[in-house]
């Protein structure tokens, strides 16, 4: 079973985006959010108040037959980098609650559905997703927490009894549902268990970097016995698989995160921009600002945002989970995001490093988005092993077609993205039949390319249809220096393995033609000016 949602029509969209941020304007201003972060404090009123009746932000994550909204992956993706803009730390609350029901949308039966689904859009009941382990991190399939069967006397089971330490659990001290995954006899199997149930606690909140306005915590449970109904399923062991099902879903909200708050990073470095005199001018009017902290930030978030939207309309118009592209869209989207609230910091000089400016807090709360739901690394694993299998199965095809896609589309550096493309292609089939994919840091190195790659192609293809002159340039900016960037990254990455003969890596270095990639940069100085016009203006 795939986790299959519609796609509200635009003007109920819009209406709940507006209700978010009448919401974020009304209940949680500046002021009362600076507070409740140097206190570290997770507001858990404010939190259980968004998903109030009158609210309901919860609702776009049910579906509608169990009292819900039930909106699809585009709908997920401009709610989460609304609610980033907003503040990462209370929308990480709603995170939780959208990943906590996850395993319950894909995994349970009808009559289950129904029982717990109607319960949390109804009673607005805050969901945990209780996974990760001390010891287990990532690895769900080292799980420690158990599942005893409970049986009656004639055998058949009617409870099981959990026992564990679950760690970093979003919402895990104040959620009123949580969904467990632990090992049962017949392998790992998710469980509903709920709040007050005898032997279930949650630890301390930790304390945190940032995300501080969010509850984080260990839930322990200590000879838990839940009713065996309680199970996720028809039956044990499908905890990984139902897992698995939702990625493509919960890496794009993250990854939807990562574009949220790179841009509201963005945005105040730019205001501040248009208000600061130096020397006699501007910042906006200075190079040295605009060409290093704006413009470059506002290419990678507009690319980043290409393919995110790339990914939805993947998730709303088939059955696919697509998990790898969630896994580049995570990837991507959540480093971008890091480096646009960093170069903030630096943007507001010293005001950007006073809490009272925000993009301070920007920053730290971003922080954790390149490792919760899957650190940096774990995508590139998962990016580099999957993309090279689908390109050397496909002989060179997988990434030589969307080369072609692109080639002939000049007004967005076409001719540079087709250009890295096609050696990126040639690299990664060369790198398989030499084994160089053996080594981690190959993996890892060729996973990074991929992902700037196919961010640089959902840029060409949407500013292509959008017919943005802004959108045009940015592209054709990142197009050029994915030309340049991509050829040398590999060659540095082949050559320095040792693996091939002089003659054949000749042989690469007149293939990847640097002098034509220098030459397609002609240009770029020109287009940086205009991003910057129009991002100033």
């Amino acid at each position: 079973m795939t986790l299959k949602l519609k796609r509200l029509g635009s003007e109920e969209l819009e209406i709940i985006l507006a209700t978010l941020k009448e919401f974020a304007a009304r209940e949680m201003p500046l002021e009362k959010r600076l507070e409740w972060d140097r206190e570290d404090v997770c507001p858990e009123a404010l939190v259980r108040s968004m998903l109030a009746p009158d609210i309901g932000l919860h609702l776009v994550f049910i579906p509608e037959e169990y009292g819900g909204i039930g909106g699809g992956a585009h709908d997920v993706y401009r709610f989460s980098t609304e609610f980033a803009k907003a503040d990462l730390g209370v929308a990480t609350a709603m995170l939780a609650v959208a990943l906590g029901t996850d395993p319950i949308r894909v995994g349970c039966t009808e009559e289950q559905k129904r029982r717990w689904m109607t319960r949390v859009a109804e009673e607005a009941l805050l969901v945990a997703y209780a996974v990760t382990e001390p010891e287990a991190g990532s690895n769900v399939e080292n799980l420690k927490t158990t599942a005893q069967r409970i049986t009656g006397a004639d055998g058949t089971i009617t409870h099981y009894r959990l026992s564990g330490v679950k760690q970093f659990i979003s919402n895990g001290g104040i959620a009123d549902l949580y969904t467990v995954l632990a090992k049962a006899p017949d392998g790992p199997t998710f469980f509903v268990v709920e709040r007050g149930t005898p032997g279930l606690q949650a630890g301390k909140q930790e304390e945190k970097h940032g995300i501080r306005l969010s509850n984080t915590a260990q839930v322990i449970l200590e000879d838990v016995v839940i009713p065996a109904e309680n199970i996720i399923g028809a039956r044990e062991g499908e905890g990984i698989k139902q897992s698995n099902e939702v990625f493509g879903y919960t890496r794009l909200m993250v990854a939807a995160f990562g574009l949220g708050a790179g841009l509201a990073a963005l945005e105040r470095a730019i205001a501040y921009s248009k208000e600061r005199r130096q020397f006699g001018t501007l910042l906006a009017e200075k190079q040295g600002f605009t060409h290093k902290l704006l413009v470059p930030n506002s290419v990678r978030l507009a690319a980043a945002q290409a393919y995110i939207e790339h990914v939805a309309d993947l998730l709303d118009s088939s059955e696919e989970d697509r998990q790898v592209e969630g896994s580049v869209a995570k990837l991507m989207a959540t480093e971008y995001g890091n480096r646009a609230a960093d170069d903030a910091i630096q943007a507001l000089g010293g005001y950007g490093y006073c809490a009272e400016y925000e993009v301070e807090k920007i920053k730290r709360d971003a922080r954790i988005l390149t490792i919760y739901e899957g650190t940096s690394e774990i995508q590139q694993n998962i990016i580099g092993v999957f993309r090279m299998r689908q390109n050397v199965k496909s002989k060179g095809a997988f990434y030589n077609d969307m080369a072609a896609e692109v080639a002939g589309l000049e007004h967005v550096g076409g001719a540079a993205l087709a250009r890295a493309t096609r050696f990126l292609s040639e690299v990664a089939v060369l790198a398989f039949r030499e084994k160089l994919i053996r080594q981690q840091h190959a993996i890892f190195e060729l996973a990074w390319v991929m992902g700037e790659v196919e961010l640089a192609l959902a840029l060409g293809r949407a500013a292509a249809q959008s017919g943005s002159e802004l959108l045009q340039a940015q592209s054709r900016i990142f197009a050029a220096e994915r030309a340049l960037d991509v050829p040398v990254r590999l060659l540095r990455l082949v050559v320095g393995s040792d693996l091939l003969e002089a003659g054949r890596v000749n042989e690469l270095v007149a293939q990847a033609d640097l002098p034509g990639a220098v030459a397609l940069q002609a240009g770029a100085l020109k287009d940086m000016d205009f991003v910057a016009r129009a991002l100033t203006a």
